[in-house]
């Protein structure tokens, strides 16, 4: 989506260069949200009223909304139980779960009334969308007011959302409102929910929550009645004032998020910690856990991991904001809850039950999903390789620094091997897939997470260290409250780089086509040695040859490809000499380069010795000359 609309206290912040903006309309959509919701806890029920101002700074004029109902999906026959009950490799915590789910335990959201502008509107519920037709069109530039009364009943926990999860945590609360869908250069975005992924309008939220006065809410947002709220949210010293009721109404602000979600528990337990420079943590987990075989020791045991997460989670804040861009937010939570780890603005829902190593992990995974989901926010439906990979990516790196695992460790090693044992198999589908679209689970896994890190280590491979950590910095500050696209993406490589790198794009996001090399002859020729390389598949790459001398020493020769107009830096391998050869035009399925050393001189030759090509094949990167020699000589 393009910017046009910049919020005011924004602009500080926002470092667009000149290239990016010239000649370009940049807007995105706006909506300011007031919602009022008591909730029924016993009956998991919830009467709301909803106050939403749209602002169109689309060219567009608008003569249709739509919202999305997620809770709708929680039904017998719905999309998202059909979808499950219908794929081939099922997601286990739905399978055929929400067909049988009894009236008391499905989803709903029951429109009661609709206004725009104070005149009612006609509206057709289809699922889990909700389609408006507009009384008046809204104009470029324009705002609208619409008004709802809805009543909703919170589903049996299966998918994310919804009451009494595995764990025992009685509200998880994310897809929980009717909820406005996005309308961008794309047009509308009413997906209907299958279970998958997000996309939604920056803007405001005040949302006031009355439930009965044992909950404690953890939420996205600011608590503005912390004094009549307590539960650890009152400022220290003061006095709690709390009224004398059955039920209590806690009042939430946030700015500029593109969703609420909010977890509610009696036995919550509520601890913060402060990030140095950084954002207060708050975190919610049961006081009481409730652990597969319920005996004392394990649950001592997961209460310890849940009292060391806070010193983990600001520590992976800390180098999540020195390595990819500063954390805009002064606040994030961890609640306990959901059905495995989920994102979302300023908050997490995740499942606590775990080892420490495991309750790190999912934290630290969604936690890193605030730079690229919650901030940089693309359309995760259209390009979930871009908030799932690259947090997928960046996780690895966190989790090798918190537990110090040794540098010359692979940290993306399952990443590469998630992706090419799914090209071996013949199951491997395009990056440039919907996320609801693929065939399988597995695949949509393979290609958003697992392929997307890749992605992004083997661009590192092919623009340099320092070219590439300096362009995700870059990203992040040029994009940050914009949703961009993959292009956007690439052109900020591009410019950090000085490299086209358009084909990269192409071949490996938008093909299935594979990469593999390997070195086909090695050849002596009186003092000189000549290395044919072939390219066997279909991806062009820039080749890196490592060459091993007999007395000890190692030259790197690189082959930049024609296309890319440009070559990258030599700060991968500083202590070894690097040449530079010509250029290798992609249609040459062949490449000979000279060494002027005898052959004899050389023990190993090696493409790509980091590894971080996807290479298909590897075995035929490496060249033995002595093997090679004795195997030739065994032969003759």
């Amino acid at each position: 989506m393009k910017l046009r609309f910049v919020f005011l206290f924004l602009i500080s912040s926002l470092f667009i260069s000149t290239s990016y903006s010239q000649g370009r309309d940049y807007w995105q959509q706006r909506v300011e949200y007031q919602m009022d919701i008591d909730v029924d806890a016993p009956n998991h029920q919830f009467t709301g009223s909803q106050k939403l101002t749209y602002y169109n700074n689309s060219p567009d004029t608008l003569k249709r909304v739509f919202y999305h109902l997620y809770f709708n999906a929680f039904q017998p026959m719905s999309m998202m139980d059909v979808r499950s009950r219908t794929i081939q490799d099922p997601d286990r915590r739905v399978r055929d779960r929400i067909y049988k789910l009894p009236d008391d335990e499905i989803g709903y959201h029951k429109i009661n009334s609709l206004t725009q502008n104070g005149e009612a509107v006609e509206y057709v519920v289809d699922g889990t969308i909700l389609e408006v037709t507009l009384n008046e069109p809204i104009l470029p530039g324009e705002s609208t007011v619409f008004e709802m009364e809805f009543n909703s009943q919170v589903p049996r926990q299966i998918r994310r959302s919804g009451w009494a999860n595995a764990e025992g945590v009685e509200f998880s609360m994310s897809q929980w409102y009717p909820k406005i869908s996005e309308y961008d250069e794309d047009g509308w975005h009413p997906n209907p929910y299958i279970g998958r992924e997000f996309h939604g309008v920056w803007g405001d939220f005040e949302v006031n929550i009355t439930i009965d006065s044992s909950y404690v809410i953890g939420s996205t947002g600011h608590l503005q009645n912390p004094q009549q709220i307590g539960h650890g949210y009152e400022e220290e010293g003061s006095e709690v004032e709390r009224p004398d009721s059955e039920k209590l109404t806690w009042r939430w602000r946030a700015e500029n998020v593109h969703d609420f979600m909010w977890g509610a528990d009696p036995d919550y337990v509520h601890t913060t910690k402060q990030v140095p420079n950084g954002p207060m943590l708050h975190f919610f987990y049961q006081r009481d856990p409730v652990a597969t075989n319920s005996d004392s020791e394990r649950q001592e045991e997961l209460l310890a991991n849940w009292k060391q997460l806070p010193e983990y989670t600001a520590q992976a804040f800390q180098f999540m904001s020195e390595n990819f861009g500063k954390y805009p937010y002064d606040k994030f939570s961890v609640i306990q809850g959901g059905d495995g780890g989920m994102e979302y603005p300023m908050g997490t829902l995740i499942t606590g039950n775990r080892s420490l190593r495991s309750l790190v992990g999912v934290t630290v995974h969604e936690l890193i999903h605030m730079w690229y989901y919650a901030v940089l926010a693309t359309n995760e439906s259209r390009y979930p390789w871009m908030d799932e990979g690259f947090t997928t990516y960046a996780s690895a790196l966190t989790m090798q620094h918190l537990f110090e695992r040794p540098r010359m460790s692979n940290p993306h090693g399952s990443s590469y091997a998630s992706y090419l044992n799914r090209q071996r198999n013949g199951t491997f589908e395009a990056l440039d897939t919907h996320a609801d679209h693929y065939h399988t689970n597995g695949a949509y896994g393979t290609a958003s997470y697992s392929t997307g890190a890749v992605f992004l280590n083997q661009l590192r491979y092919i623009i340099g260290n320092e070219n590439f950590d300096k362009g995700m910095k870059r990203y992040f500050e040029v994009w940050k409250f914009k949703h961009p696209d993959g292009r956007d993406f690439l052109r900020v490589m591009e410019e950090q780089s000085g490299m086209v790198l358009d084909w990269y794009y192409q071949y490996f996001i938008e093909s299935t086509k594979t990469i593999d090399y390997g070195i086909s002859t090695v050849a002596g020729q009186n003092d000189e040695t000549y290395v044919t390389l072939k390219r066997f598949d279909l991806t062009p790459m820039p080749i890196d040859l490592m060459v091993e001398y007999n007395d000890g020493s190692k030259e790197l020769f690189y082959m930049p490809l024609r296309i890319m107009r440009g070559e990258k830096p030599n700060d991968e391998y500083p202590g070894i000499e690097r040449t530079v050869k010509k250029d290798w035009p992609w249609v040459y399925p062949t490449y000979t380069l000279k060494i002027d050393r005898p052959v004899s001189d050389i023990k190993r030759l090696e493409i790509d010795p980091s590894q971080r090509l996807a290479d298909i094949e590897r075995d035929n990167n490496v060249f033995n000359v002595e093997k090679k020699m004795t195997e030739f000589s065994t032969d003759k």
